[in-house]
């Protein structure tokens, strides 16, 4: 039988692999399950294995499995009796369905139950094994099984760092485990025909893009595209600012009108326009904390109205200076501020991942050390505390939040441009006026000295 006429190159490739042990960190609903199982039902055909123990998360899934195994079967044409599901210890509710096949062969589909797995032997299936109740304990019950030099598989989604999946996979990434490793995330797959698969002909490219777009839209939050999808683990943990850090942070009636401001004035914007939000967020500088003293959020609005709200920021006389995103919408807004109020006073920045860490980091410092305070709101916390750091698959890091309906970290990153601009008031070409004014304040003093 000819793979290729079923499988897709990266379900091609997990079956040509015959290593002992294999590890498939996966995106959801890419045929993971649906090829393994074909394997399985190979194996025991050929004789290769005296059974196979698959286990997956939940009843549901075992019953889909050995329904693929059925149809398995019938393609390769071997004599194979469904015996249906069997209840192999009344005791502790372990069920499983079997297939068992004319040369003595059988597969067994299991729940999460680990004790399920005691005293068997054979070749050992996970699926979804970091979403297993037990984990730790299946694991100890599958590992015995397969002593006798049968295969292991373990295929899942990531679910967190916690987890003893993550474990397996980051240990097997850095060398420290001799398994093989098969990473397969939603962009590889529909890369190598997912789509065309369930179109059931050659898709576009524009097809491609926008079913990926909704599959990411209908997640509703960036966690879960990350780990179902993307093949990357998130934690909670993984939150940049902290609910904790954000407390100690948080002051009630700290927003003034701006002609109360009178300490040094720093300003952060974030441009949107029909997706995200346009934030102004300024802060003042009194002795060594800076207050949160503006903070405008301006939804869909037109970028006229955007201009007028900010230039009346910058006009206020206390106002030393105000970094704005110019990266996509924020280049034309940034432009125009700096031609009528300077570049010494506006500064454009663009959003590349080396400045959205020293951004985000800048932020941290000055959050962790109360040394800036924020307005008590909860849109603001859950804005502030939806970034997340996170390292992609190549080792790069990435500060990325969920797109909602209200914000893509608008209000983080107008805090963090804020910051910016008051961490450094006199970057750019400001700091040769600076020095300049020095050296002669300085040949003033030795006036008459020398």
């Amino acid at each position: 039988m000819k793979d290729e006429k079923y499988f897709l190159p990266y379900q091609i490739a997990w079956l040509k692999d015959e290593s002992p042990v294999k590890i498939w960190e996966k995106s959801r609903r890419i045929g993971a399950t649906y090829v393994q199982s074909y394997e399985d039902v190979r194996d025991c055909a050929r004789g290769k294995v005296p059974a196979v123990w698959f286990s997956s998360a939940d009843e549901s899934a075992a019953r889909e499995y050995i329904g693929y195994c059925e149809q398995w079967t019938r393609l390769f044409n071997v004599a194979a009796k469904p015996l249906g599901q069997i209840v192999i210890d009344s005791d502790r509710d372990i069920k499983t369905f079997v297939i068992e096949f004319a040369n003595g062969t059988k597969i067994h589909a299991l729940s999460s139950n680990p004790k399920a797995l005691r005293s068997k032997g054979g070749k050992v299936v996970l699926d979804e094994f970091a979403h297993h109740d037990e984990p730790e304990k299946m694991w100890s019950a599958a590992r015995p099984v397969i002593t006798w030099g049968f295969p292991l598989r373990i295929l899942s989604t990531h679910n967190g760092k916690s987890c003893k999946f993550y474990k397996f996979v980051d240990a097997a990434k850095k060398g420290r485990l001799r398994w093989s490793l098969h990473t397969v995330d939603i962009y590889r797959a529909v890369e190598e025909g997912l789509v065309d698969k369930i179109l059931k002909r050659k898709a576009t490219k524009k097809e491609r893009e926008e079913w990926l777009k909704e599959q990411h839209d209908n997640c509703f939050d960036e966690n879960t595209w990350l780990q179902e999808y993307c093949c990357i683990a998130v934690d909670e943990a993984a939150a940049f600012l902290t609910y904790e850090m954000l407390d100690k942070a948080e002051r009630d009636g700290i927003l003034t009108p701006h002609e109360a401001i009178t300490g040094d004035l720093y300003v952060g914007v974030d441009i949107g326009r029909r997706r995200n939000l346009t934030v102004i967020w300024g802060v003042e500088k009194l002795g060594l904390v800076y207050y949160t003293r503006i903070y405008k959020v301006l939804e869909k609005a037109t970028f006229k109205t955007q201009r007028e709200a900010l230039y009346k920021i910058l006009e206020h006389p206390a106002m030393r200076r105000c970094c704005i995103d110019e990266t996509g919408l924020g280049m034309q807004l940034a432009e125009e501020a700096q031609d009528r109020f300077g570049k010494f006073r506006v500064e454009a920045v663009t959003f590349t991942n080396q400045v959205k860490s020293d951004l985000a980091h800048t932020l941290y410092t000055y959050i962790e050390d109360i040394q800036l305070y924020i307005p008590a709101l909860p849109e603001v916390r859950e804005d502030l505390h939806s970034v997340k750091k996170i390292t992609t698959s190549a080792g790069n890091i990435r500060f990325d939040a969920a797109n909602t309906d209200d914000s893509h970290a608008d209000r983080f990153w107008a805090a963090a441009l804020a910051m910016h601009a008051a961490h450094n008031p006199h970057s750019g070409p400001i700091e040769v006026n600076i020095a300049s004014r020095r050296t002669r304040e300085s040949t003033n003093i030795l006036k008459g000295y020398i």
